[in-house]
This record gives C-alpha cells, structure tokens and sequence, in this order.
C-alpha cells in the first residue's frame, strides 16, 4: 500500500502544447517560485558544484563517506519530519535522505515544497537505509533551478511518438534506454576518429556552402549569399574537396560532417545526415574493404562489447541477430540482380527488362533509363535481404561515375557497397585519377550542361591525383545498425519534422 505522505510521478501531467500557459500546475509551480525568492532564495543564481556523479555513490560506497551531488529531482516521498527524494544525474539516480534535524526547520519546510523535475545539489553522506538502499544523510542542500512545467505524466517511459520527436528532451529525461542510445551514439562517433587517427588519418573540415553541389546525385538545398549576390548549394556529399586535398599531398584524410539532400522522408533517410568519407592515397576499393570491416568491428567491440547484434522489437523479443565475427561476404552486383530476376536478365533488350521487373513489383516510375531499371531490382528485391554484412562489388559505371572502370568487365566500376541490416552502410571504391576520363564520365551525368561540372575539382586533378582508394560510411545508418534502431529518427537527436500548425509554402529561393 503506498504511504499516505507519497508524491510520486503519478501527479505529473503533460503538458501538450509547449505555450500553453493556463494550466493549473504551471501556475501553481511559478507561485513557488516567487514564495522561494520573497525567502531570499533564488534558484536560477545559486552555484554549486558536485564532488563525482551519482552512479559513484553506488559504485565506491563507503559509510560516512562526505558526497556532493546533484540532479534533477524524479521521486518525493515525503514522510512528515523526513523525506526520502531520488535525484537523477546523466550517471543514473541516488536516493537522499532528507531530515528536518539535520537542515534545520526552514530549509526542510522548502523542500517538502519542491516539486518532480527541479534541480537540486546536496551535500551529505553515505548510509544504507534500513532496506539496504545507497543514500545520502543531507546535512544541506541548494535548489539550482526550478522546472515551470511538471514533468510528462510517463515519467518512466513517454511512448508518445510525435512528442518524442518534437521535445527531445522530454524523451531524453523520461526513457533511460533512449539517453543510453544517444550516449553510446557519442561513443562511436568517438571510436571511430580514434580508429582512423591510429592509421594515420588527418581530419580535416571542408565547405558546407558550395557553388556546384557536386560528389552525388541528389537534390540539393539552395541558400542565398548577399554579399555575392548569389545562391550558393548546401553539400551533398563530401568527396570533391576532399580529392582535392590528395591533389595537396595530405595522404590519408577524413572528415566527419553533415550532408544536405532535399528530397524524401524515411525511417531511412533525413534531409541533413551525418556522413564520413575517408580517401586513402595508394589505396584502392579492396584497400577500403579492409578499413571498413576493421572500423566497425573496432567500433561495435569498443563500444557495446561485442560483435553479435541483436535487434529487438517492443516486447524485448529478438527479431535478428547481426554477426559481425566470420569473414564477411562478397557478391557481385549483377550475380545477386541474376539470382533475383533471371539468369538471362544482361542478354534481353531493355524494354524486355522493363516488363520483366513491373512483373516482380517494381515500380518504375522514377527509372528512366536501363541502367536504373536493374538499379530499382537491386534496391528493392535485393538490398532489404542482406541482414548479414556482405560487400556488394563491381556496380554499373553509370552508378558511380567517380570510379574506376573494372578490369575484367568495362561495363562496372571497381566498387563495393557495404550492406548489413537490410540496407547500404558504405560505398566505397578506387578513385578515378584520370582526368580525362572523369570529365568525359561526369559530362555524361551532366547531360552535357557544362554549368553543372566542377571545373575546379576537374582542373585539381589536372594538376595529378595519386591513385586512391575512398570510403563514405552513414553515420546514422551504422548507428541504426549497431544501437538495434529500426527507425533514422531514432538515432537523430533532433530529426527534421514539419513545423508544428504551418502550412508549407513554396520558396522564393526554389529551383
């Protein structure tokens, strides 16, 4: 039976709409505040600085030990002349033991006033209470900041999807495994530059706002320079520059940063993503095969502890297991495209492809030209089947007109596609040096408008490239993969949404 005294997380409402300012419980929160600051204390100037964590507490318990913490309050329970509260810090949380003998009357009247997400630091020490739970004896305590809005009534857990999104932060104080996610999305981001610094890698940062939007075929955001009068593009990729810096003579380099594509929503994709691009000088598309398994090994042992990942659904229950530990596969693109839709599919006529492929399903609306029509196989019948990591080589040279032509086959690039979880995780491939040949390719994709080529990046390569080979690994996409996520949003802290109650409007600055 709960204690009559309990004021617990039950009394918490959410508060839908963040401008309400009628509710009842923000009224009453801010008539607390100003009752706090007639008594001389003011909450949003007091200083106070915590001697270790809360998790500390717990982990290097010793009796009587003097403790300075502090957290956001996320339990009350209030026994008349004591009152037994849980601060909660990044860390995890750490019972405080509060006692009117021990603060002095006024002070514990104040705190019997406080309210579920206000911030608190206490000083003390350990004891274990009666049912051996770790806390805090407080001898005093300081209120460094008062929440004007209660905390969502699902303190532990707030499952709505929208309010999640919008109001991160309410997602971020109310559901452990989500802060633990973004926490461990920090590791990796951390792993993987040191990965690459031991090898030798220079990080390096190179233009967001670019005149030619170049390095991929997308559709780019466009944004306004007034002092050149002007529009310039948001990045879709990061290649070019970075190709221009082999030109330099800087061997080996990476950065990591964001992209911007102005096209569609998915619980796979996000107009700003974040993406790293490593290119290697005298390196070549089996040199990045290497790199790329190494890292995310390095990556998911570092990091979570282990290289099975396990994907669950609500309940807990495990819907797939990654393992990352054997050699991972290699197949070629046309043998799986064969596999899927003929092993005649490359000797009939394209219309024959086309009849073909709208029989399997594919919607061809978007596909235009041939070499898109197997692309649409692969990405919808293919793709989504490779749970385990396999490395997808040799890819149609219309794909990546960045890439050197294979060998053994003039119609394919020596290309791989890392594809683990269903979806593509990297591309990586040999560099084209030639300049030739890369304003040859790169007109071809152009259409013949010669305002869309990079004249810059082309004349760099003039100047010689040495042979390369380069990577792109997505970020969010390898997180999704790693953290067990089956959504981008997941993984994003704060993903693009539509604005709340505006209608969209077109832009004047719109192509």
């Amino acid at each position: 039976m709960a204690h009559k005294g309990l004021r617990f997380v039950l009394q918490s409402v959410f508060i839908a709409h963040p401008m309400d300012e009628s509710n009842p419980l923000i009224e009453q929160r801010r008539s607390k505040l100003a009752s706090l600051r007639s008594e001389g204390v003011d909450p949003f100037r007091a200083k106070f600085t915590p001697s270790e964590p809360c998790a500390n507490s717990h982990s290097d318990f010793v009796e009587g030990r003097a403790v300075a913490v502090a957290g956001r309050l996320v339990s009350l329970r209030d026994m008349g002349k004591t009152t037994f509260a849980h601060v909660k810090d990044q860390s995890g949380a750490l019972q405080l033991f509060v006692r009117k003998d021990d603060v002095g009357e006024a002070a514990y009247a104040r705190f019997r006033h406080l309210d579920l997400a206000d911030f608190v630091g206490a000083r003390g020490t350990l004891f274990k209470t009666k049912t051996g739970e770790i806390s805090v004896r407080v001898s005093e305590y300081v209120v460094l900041a008062k929440a004007l809005r209660p905390p969502p009534a699902k303190w532990h857990g707030l499952s709505d999807t929208e309010t999640r999104y919008r109001q991160r932060y309410l997602d971020l104080m109310s559901n452990d495994e989500v802060r633990e996610t973004f926490l461990k999305r920090s590791a990796i981001v951390h792993e993987i530059r040191a990965f690459l610094h031991r090898r030798g890698f220079a990080e390096v940062e190179t233009p967001m706002m670019q005149a030619i939007p170049g390095g991929a075929a997308a559709r780019p955001f466009v944004t306004r320079h007034n002092t050149f009068g002007r529009d310039f593009f948001l990045r879709i990729a990061l290649e070019l520059y970075l190709k221009r810096l082999l030109v330099g003579g800087i061997d080996r380099v990476f950065e990591m940063g964001r992209n911007f594509r102005n096209e569609g929503i998915s619980r796979r994709h996000n107009p700003e993503f974040t993406m790293l691009e490593a290119y290697q000088a005298y390196g070549d598309y089996e040199t990045m095969m290497e790199l790329c398994q190494s890292l995310i090994c390095h990556v998911a042992q570092m990091v979570l502890g282990t290289l099975r990942i396990e994907h669950k659904d609500a309940d807990g229950g495990v819907i797939r297991t990654i393992d990352l530990t054997p050699e991972w596969r290699r197949a070629r693109y046309k043998d799986l495209v064969r596999e899927k839709a003929g092993d005649d599919w490359f000797k009939i006529v394209p219309q024959q492809r086309r009849e073909r492929a709208a029989k399997l399903g594919i919607d061809l609306a978007a596909a235009g030209e041939d070499f898109e029509v197997t692309s649409a196989v692969f990405e919808k019948l293919i793709e989504p089947t490779l749970i385990q990591p396999t490395f997808v080589t040799h890819l149609p040279k219309e794909l990546v007109p960045l890439a050197k032509i294979s060998g053994d086959d003039p119609d394919t690039v020596e290309v791989f596609e890392c594809c683990i979880n269903g979806q593509e995780i990297a591309p990586a491939y040999t560099e084209q040096n030639d300049p030739i040949e890369q304003r040859e390719r790169l007109q071809h994709q152009a259409g013949g408008e010669q305002q869309k080529l990079d004249e810059d990046f082309l004349v760099a390569l003039e100047h010689g490239m040495p042979p390369a080979g380069g990577i792109g690994i997505g970020i969010d996409r390898l997180c999704m993969m790693l953290l067990g996520q089956e959504s981008i949003r997941d993984v994003i802290l704060f993903p693009q949404l539509k604005p709340r109650d505006e209608p969209a409007s077109p832009s004047p600055l719109a192509p």
